[in-house]
């Protein structure tokens, strides 16, 4: 066996093992880290691939920023895990329907099933030869799916403005910045000065 097919066994055991684990966890955090594990083992099986420039993207977004911004999120809110267990069974049905519709669709790429030969697109991207894969990649994603880039841009940016307005909680005893009263704070209110005399404290 090849140290190249012995690297794919191997990262890709590990990603579906830490895959499994993402659903398995009891833990939210420890979900998110199995996640993390799963997304740098599918960047090393793109390494292996020649896909570089998609490697990169995913352990700069999926594991820089997506997975970090979930790690800090699962952390901040204080799940309540009793109550998280309970609404188990409620959910059950569309879990299971949901994991129906992936079955099917996963018996549908293992069987081979494709387009008819007419309705498949035809590849924009030029030869490897012409441009190398970064540069091709760009040339498609900037012009042809220019719009689909920016909303997914805009997906990103939804979800960190919620995750920040997620973890915005009112507590008890916490003081908070006021600008505007430093702002206006006078140097006077701030020093106080007292004669003290000699051989006396304050």
């Amino acid at each position: 066996m090849s140290w190249t097919a012995l690297a794919f066994y191997m990262f890709s055991s590990i990603a579906v093992l830490s895959a499994f684990m993402v659903i398995a966890a009891r833990n939210p955090v420890h979900s998110v880290l199995y996640l993390i594990l799963t997304f740098f083992n599918a960047a090393a099986l793109f390494l292996l691939l020649g896909a570089e420039f998609l490697a990169m993207i995913l352990v700069i977004v999926y594991v820089g920023a997506v997975a970090v911004l979930f790690l800090f999120v699962v952390m901040m809110l204080n799940i309540n895990y009793v109550e998280m267990r309970e609404g188990f069974l409620h959910y059950l049905p569309i879990g299971a329907l949901i994991a129906l519709i992936v079955l099917v669709e996963l018996v549908f790429v293992l069987g081979a099933w494709t387009l008819a030969p007419e309705v498949v697109v035809a590849s924009a991207a030029p030869p490897v030869t012409e441009m190398s894969n970064i540069a091709a990649l760009g040339s498609v994603i900037f012009t042809q799916y220019v719009y689909a880039f920016q909303a997914s841009g805009m997906i990103l940016l939804v979800a960190m403005v919620g995750s920040i307005v997620l973890t915005l909680r009112q507590r008890d005893g916490v003081k908070k910045q006021n600008i505007a009263d430093q702002v206006r704070r006078r140097a006077k209110d701030a020093i106080e000065i007292k004669k003290v005399n000699v051989g006396e404290g304050i």
